[in-house]
Protein backbone atom coordinates (compact mmCIF):
# COMPACT_ATOMS: atom_id res chain seq x y z
CA UNK A 1 0.00 0.00 0.00
CA UNK A 2 0.89 3.53 -0.95
CA UNK A 3 1.37 6.21 1.48
CA UNK A 4 0.41 9.29 -0.61
CA UNK A 5 3.07 11.92 0.45
CA UNK A 6 2.06 14.75 2.65
CA UNK A 7 3.09 18.20 1.19
CA UNK A 8 4.36 20.49 3.90
CA UNK A 9 2.33 23.11 5.52
CA UNK A 10 2.37 26.50 3.94
CA UNK A 11 4.66 29.00 6.28
CA UNK A 12 2.39 31.28 8.59
CA UNK A 13 3.67 34.90 7.73
CA UNK A 14 5.80 36.12 10.74
CA UNK A 15 4.15 38.55 13.31
CA UNK A 16 6.97 40.87 12.22
CA UNK A 17 5.51 40.88 8.82
CA UNK A 18 1.94 41.23 9.51
CA UNK A 19 2.86 44.33 11.92
CA UNK A 20 4.67 45.94 8.90
CA UNK A 21 1.75 45.39 6.71
CA UNK A 22 -0.53 46.72 9.04
CA UNK A 23 1.37 49.67 9.67
CA UNK A 24 1.71 50.08 6.04
CA UNK A 25 -2.03 49.92 5.52
CA UNK A 26 -2.61 52.09 8.28
CA UNK A 27 -0.39 54.98 6.63
CA UNK A 28 -1.79 54.95 3.29
CA UNK A 29 -4.80 55.29 5.03
CA UNK A 30 -4.33 58.37 7.15
CA UNK A 31 -2.08 59.46 3.88
CA UNK A 32 -5.26 59.39 1.83
CA UNK A 33 -7.20 61.15 4.56
CA UNK A 34 -4.68 63.37 4.46
CA UNK A 35 -5.39 64.28 0.87
CA UNK A 36 -8.62 64.88 1.23
CA UNK A 37 -8.78 67.04 4.31
CA UNK A 38 -5.71 69.46 2.69
CA UNK A 39 -7.64 69.58 -0.62
CA UNK A 40 -11.14 70.23 0.51
CA UNK A 41 -9.27 72.98 2.77
CA UNK A 42 -7.82 74.57 -0.38
CA UNK A 43 -11.03 74.03 -1.94
CA UNK A 44 -12.99 76.29 0.83
CA UNK A 45 -10.13 78.57 0.17
CA UNK A 46 -10.62 79.14 -3.21
CA UNK A 47 -14.02 79.83 -2.78
CA UNK A 48 -13.82 82.20 0.11
CA UNK A 49 -11.15 84.23 -2.14
CA UNK A 50 -14.07 86.82 -3.32
CA UNK A 51 -12.88 85.83 -7.14
CA UNK A 52 -15.15 83.62 -9.25
CA UNK A 53 -14.35 81.85 -12.33
CA UNK A 54 -15.96 84.27 -14.84
CA UNK A 55 -14.77 87.08 -13.31
CA UNK A 56 -11.25 85.99 -14.06
CA UNK A 57 -11.89 84.21 -17.47
CA UNK A 58 -14.34 86.99 -19.03
CA UNK A 59 -12.49 89.77 -17.68
CA UNK A 60 -13.10 92.70 -15.98
CA UNK A 61 -14.78 93.99 -19.55
CA UNK A 62 -17.52 91.45 -18.66
CA UNK A 63 -21.08 92.52 -17.55
CA UNK A 64 -22.49 90.87 -14.33
CA UNK A 65 -24.92 89.36 -16.06
CA UNK A 66 -22.04 87.69 -18.10
CA UNK A 67 -20.28 86.55 -15.08
CA UNK A 68 -22.96 84.87 -13.15
CA UNK A 69 -24.06 83.16 -16.47
CA UNK A 70 -20.38 81.38 -16.86
CA UNK A 71 -20.59 80.98 -13.08
CA UNK A 72 -23.72 78.70 -13.60
CA UNK A 73 -22.31 77.20 -16.43
CA UNK A 74 -19.83 75.56 -14.12
CA UNK A 75 -21.90 75.12 -11.49
CA UNK A 76 -19.97 77.49 -9.74
CA UNK A 77 -23.30 78.10 -7.33
CA UNK A 78 -23.88 74.37 -6.32
CA UNK A 79 -23.61 73.10 -2.96
CA UNK A 80 -19.88 72.90 -1.98
CA UNK A 81 -19.85 69.74 -1.06
CA UNK A 82 -21.56 68.49 -4.37
CA UNK A 83 -18.47 70.65 -6.37
CA UNK A 84 -15.90 69.37 -4.13
CA UNK A 85 -16.93 65.24 -5.10
CA UNK A 86 -17.17 66.26 -8.58
CA UNK A 87 -13.54 67.68 -8.21
CA UNK A 88 -12.27 64.48 -7.05
CA UNK A 89 -13.83 62.14 -9.32
CA UNK A 90 -12.08 64.59 -12.67
CA UNK A 91 -8.61 64.11 -10.42
CA UNK A 92 -9.32 60.58 -9.85
CA UNK A 93 -9.56 60.29 -13.97
CA UNK A 94 -6.20 62.18 -14.28
CA UNK A 95 -8.10 65.29 -14.86
CA UNK A 96 -6.86 68.56 -13.35
CA UNK A 97 -9.38 71.49 -15.09
CA UNK A 98 -8.45 73.79 -17.35
CA UNK A 99 -6.71 77.08 -16.63
CA UNK A 100 -8.95 80.27 -16.57
CA UNK A 101 -6.36 82.19 -18.36
CA UNK A 102 -5.25 80.64 -21.02
CA UNK A 103 -7.74 77.91 -20.81
CA UNK A 104 -4.82 74.56 -21.10
CA UNK A 105 -5.27 72.19 -19.59
CA UNK A 106 -3.83 72.18 -16.27
CA UNK A 107 -2.28 68.30 -15.84
CA UNK A 108 0.13 68.37 -18.79
CA UNK A 109 1.45 72.04 -17.84
CA UNK A 110 2.48 71.13 -13.88
CA UNK A 111 3.73 67.83 -15.81
CA UNK A 112 6.42 69.80 -17.74
CA UNK A 113 6.85 71.71 -14.36
CA UNK A 114 7.50 68.98 -12.02
CA UNK A 115 10.71 67.71 -13.40
CA UNK A 116 12.40 71.60 -12.63
CA UNK A 117 11.43 71.81 -8.89
CA UNK A 118 11.95 68.15 -8.43
CA UNK A 119 15.30 68.21 -9.84
CA UNK A 120 16.17 71.46 -7.57
CA UNK A 121 14.75 69.83 -4.52
CA UNK A 122 16.32 66.79 -5.11
CA UNK A 123 20.41 67.92 -5.53
CA UNK A 124 19.60 70.83 -3.15
CA UNK A 125 18.79 68.30 -0.29
CA UNK A 126 21.26 65.81 -1.51
CA UNK A 127 24.39 68.40 -1.49
CA UNK A 128 23.04 70.46 1.46
CA UNK A 129 22.44 66.71 3.18
CA UNK A 130 26.71 66.10 1.81
CA UNK A 131 27.90 69.17 3.11
CA UNK A 132 25.64 69.36 6.60
CA UNK A 133 26.63 65.87 7.85
CA UNK A 134 30.36 66.30 7.10
CA UNK A 135 29.96 69.22 8.94
CA UNK A 136 28.52 68.29 11.57
CA UNK A 137 30.24 64.84 12.07
CA UNK A 138 33.92 67.06 11.97
CA UNK A 139 32.19 69.38 14.57
CA UNK A 140 31.45 66.62 16.92
CA UNK A 141 34.75 64.36 16.62
CA UNK A 142 37.12 66.93 16.44
CA UNK A 143 35.45 69.27 19.01
CA UNK A 144 37.31 72.70 20.66
CA UNK A 145 37.82 75.70 18.39
CA UNK A 146 37.13 73.34 14.97
CA UNK A 147 33.89 72.65 16.99
CA UNK A 148 33.06 76.56 17.77
CA UNK A 149 33.96 77.65 14.49
CA UNK A 150 31.03 75.25 12.48
CA UNK A 151 28.88 76.27 15.21
CA UNK A 152 28.93 80.13 14.58
CA UNK A 153 29.41 79.34 10.48
CA UNK A 154 26.31 78.03 10.77
CA UNK A 155 24.50 80.50 12.45
CA UNK A 156 25.30 83.22 10.27
CA UNK A 157 24.63 80.70 7.42
CA UNK A 158 20.97 79.95 8.91
CA UNK A 159 20.76 83.78 9.71
CA UNK A 160 21.38 84.81 5.29
CA UNK A 161 17.94 84.61 3.17
CA UNK A 162 18.33 82.64 0.03
CA UNK A 163 17.63 85.38 -1.79
CA UNK A 164 20.54 87.49 -0.99
CA UNK A 165 22.77 84.44 -1.63
CA UNK A 166 21.54 84.21 -5.46
CA UNK A 167 22.48 87.26 -5.76
CA UNK A 168 25.86 87.32 -4.99
CA UNK A 169 26.27 83.78 -6.66
CA UNK A 170 24.57 85.46 -9.68
CA UNK A 171 26.87 88.21 -9.58
CA UNK A 172 30.26 86.30 -9.28
CA UNK A 173 29.80 83.19 -11.58
CA UNK A 174 27.42 84.66 -14.03
CA UNK A 175 28.05 88.62 -14.36
CA UNK A 176 32.08 88.88 -13.40
CA UNK A 177 33.57 85.17 -14.37
CA UNK A 178 30.43 84.49 -17.14
CA UNK A 179 30.80 80.88 -16.17
CA UNK A 180 27.37 79.81 -15.49
CA UNK A 181 24.10 81.31 -16.82
CA UNK A 182 22.21 84.02 -14.68
CA UNK A 183 18.84 82.88 -15.53
CA UNK A 184 17.08 80.28 -17.41
CA UNK A 185 16.44 76.41 -17.66
CA UNK A 186 17.30 74.19 -20.51
CA UNK A 187 15.77 70.76 -20.27
CA UNK A 188 17.55 67.86 -19.98
CA UNK A 189 15.97 65.83 -22.89
CA UNK A 190 17.24 68.99 -25.20
CA UNK A 191 20.98 69.50 -23.78
CA UNK A 192 22.13 67.70 -20.73
CA UNK A 193 25.54 70.06 -20.39
CA UNK A 194 22.82 72.92 -20.04
CA UNK A 195 20.37 71.20 -18.06
CA UNK A 196 23.28 70.82 -15.43
CA UNK A 197 24.83 74.27 -16.10
CA UNK A 198 21.23 75.95 -15.38
CA UNK A 199 20.89 74.08 -12.45
CA UNK A 200 24.20 74.64 -10.77
CA UNK A 201 23.58 77.94 -9.02
CA UNK A 202 20.36 77.67 -7.87
CA UNK A 203 21.71 74.00 -6.27
CA UNK A 204 24.87 75.99 -4.92
CA UNK A 205 21.82 79.27 -3.44
CA UNK A 206 20.37 76.07 -1.37
CA UNK A 207 23.13 73.89 -0.06
CA UNK A 208 24.76 77.06 0.96
CA UNK A 209 21.96 78.19 2.46
CA UNK A 210 20.27 75.11 3.70
CA UNK A 211 23.32 73.05 4.89
CA UNK A 212 23.64 74.90 8.36
CA UNK A 213 20.07 73.15 9.92
CA UNK A 214 21.82 70.09 9.01
CA UNK A 215 24.99 70.44 10.39
CA UNK A 216 23.68 71.85 13.34
CA UNK A 217 21.15 68.48 13.67
CA UNK A 218 24.13 65.96 12.96
CA UNK A 219 26.25 67.77 15.15
CA UNK A 220 23.97 67.34 17.98
CA UNK A 221 23.03 63.29 17.27
CA UNK A 222 26.36 62.87 16.93
CA UNK A 223 27.58 64.34 19.91
CA UNK A 224 25.24 62.19 22.25
CA UNK A 225 25.81 58.95 20.36
CA UNK A 226 29.59 59.50 20.92
CA UNK A 227 28.66 59.67 24.56
CA UNK A 228 26.93 56.43 24.90
CA UNK A 229 28.46 53.31 27.23
CA UNK A 230 28.28 51.21 23.56
CA UNK A 231 30.60 53.25 22.21
CA UNK A 232 33.09 53.45 24.80
CA UNK A 233 32.81 49.60 24.73
CA UNK A 234 33.65 49.75 21.29
CA UNK A 235 37.13 51.87 21.84
CA UNK A 236 37.90 49.55 24.92
CA UNK A 237 37.76 46.44 22.68
CA UNK A 238 39.86 47.97 19.82
CA UNK A 239 37.49 49.00 17.45
CA UNK A 240 38.89 51.55 14.62
CA UNK A 241 38.17 54.98 15.51
CA UNK A 242 37.00 55.50 11.72
CA UNK A 243 34.67 52.66 12.09
CA UNK A 244 33.10 53.91 14.96
CA UNK A 245 32.70 57.09 13.82
CA UNK A 246 30.82 56.17 10.03
CA UNK A 247 29.04 53.22 10.92
CA UNK A 248 28.39 52.74 14.18
CA UNK A 249 27.67 56.60 15.86
CA UNK A 250 26.56 57.68 12.40
CA UNK A 251 24.11 54.92 12.25
CA UNK A 252 23.21 55.47 15.69
CA UNK A 253 22.76 59.39 15.06
CA UNK A 254 20.80 58.82 11.19
CA UNK A 255 17.49 59.19 12.62
CA UNK A 256 17.33 62.46 13.09
CA UNK A 257 19.01 63.59 10.25
CA UNK A 258 17.62 61.75 8.28
CA UNK A 259 14.24 63.67 9.51
CA UNK A 260 15.93 66.47 8.97
CA UNK A 261 17.15 65.67 5.24
CA UNK A 262 13.65 64.93 4.83
CA UNK A 263 11.59 67.89 6.13
CA UNK A 264 14.54 70.08 3.72
CA UNK A 265 13.51 68.32 0.95
CA UNK A 266 9.87 69.34 1.83
CA UNK A 267 10.22 73.26 2.33
CA UNK A 268 12.48 72.83 -0.80
CA UNK A 269 9.90 71.43 -3.04
CA UNK A 270 6.97 72.96 -1.48
CA UNK A 271 8.29 76.42 -0.94
CA UNK A 272 11.31 77.20 -3.71
CA UNK A 273 9.26 80.05 -5.38
CA UNK A 274 12.18 82.69 -3.91
CA UNK A 275 14.81 80.64 -6.08
CA UNK A 276 12.39 79.55 -8.93
CA UNK A 277 11.52 83.43 -9.60
CA UNK A 278 15.24 84.46 -9.11
CA UNK A 279 16.54 82.16 -11.47
CA UNK A 280 13.50 82.04 -13.92
CA UNK A 281 13.22 78.55 -13.61
CA UNK A 282 9.79 76.64 -14.88
CA UNK A 283 8.91 75.43 -12.17
CA UNK A 284 5.92 74.96 -9.19
CA UNK A 285 6.92 77.79 -7.37
CA UNK A 286 6.67 80.45 -9.86
CA UNK A 287 3.26 78.45 -11.56
CA UNK A 288 1.95 79.00 -7.75
CA UNK A 289 2.96 82.76 -7.95
CA UNK A 290 1.54 83.59 -11.03
CA UNK A 291 -1.67 81.62 -10.28
CA UNK A 292 -2.65 83.43 -7.18
CA UNK A 293 -1.37 86.44 -8.81
CA UNK A 294 -3.80 85.98 -11.45
CA UNK A 295 -6.53 83.97 -9.58
CA UNK A 296 -6.63 81.12 -11.79
CA UNK A 297 -8.27 79.20 -8.61
CA UNK A 298 -8.11 75.59 -10.90
CA UNK A 299 -4.68 76.20 -11.39
CA UNK A 300 -4.05 77.18 -7.39
CA UNK A 301 -5.79 74.02 -6.25
CA UNK A 302 -4.76 71.78 -8.52
CA UNK A 303 -0.88 72.70 -6.94
CA UNK A 304 -1.97 72.68 -3.59
CA UNK A 305 -3.12 68.95 -4.59
CA UNK A 306 0.45 68.03 -6.02
CA UNK A 307 2.15 69.85 -3.12
CA UNK A 308 0.66 67.93 -0.39
CA UNK A 309 1.06 64.68 -2.25
CA UNK A 310 5.12 65.31 -2.08
CA UNK A 311 4.11 66.12 1.56
CA UNK A 312 2.63 62.95 1.82
CA UNK A 313 4.59 60.63 0.25
CA UNK A 314 7.78 61.94 1.58
CA UNK A 315 6.13 61.68 5.32
CA UNK A 316 5.38 57.86 4.44
CA UNK A 317 8.69 56.73 3.33
CA UNK A 318 10.24 58.55 6.18
CA UNK A 319 8.36 56.77 8.56
CA UNK A 320 8.80 53.47 6.66
CA UNK A 321 12.17 54.27 6.88
CA UNK A 322 12.77 54.78 10.77
CA UNK A 323 10.51 51.85 11.43
CA UNK A 324 13.49 49.90 9.54
CA UNK A 325 16.67 51.73 10.97
CA UNK A 326 15.35 51.66 14.62
CA UNK A 327 14.72 48.10 16.20
CA UNK A 328 12.37 49.48 18.55
CA UNK A 329 9.97 50.84 16.58
CA UNK A 330 9.96 47.71 14.44
CA UNK A 331 9.10 45.89 17.67
CA UNK A 332 6.51 48.09 18.66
Amino acid sequence: MTVPAVSPPAPSPSPQGVMMLFFVLKRVAWAILTLLIASFIAFVLVHLSGSTPGGVALGQSATPEEVVAYNESIGWYDPWIQQYFAWVGQVLQGNLGVSLIDGRPIGPDIAKRLPVTAALAFFGTLLSAVVGIVLGVTAAVRGGAVDRFITALSGVLLSVPAFWVGVLLVYVFAVQARLLPATGFVPFATNPEAWARSLILPVLTIAITSAAGIARQTRASMSETLTQEHMRTLRAIGTPTTRIIYVHALRGASLPIIASIAIQFIVLFSGSVIIEVLFALPGIGQAMQAAVGSADLPFVQALVLVATLVVVVVNVALELLNRTLDPKLRAS
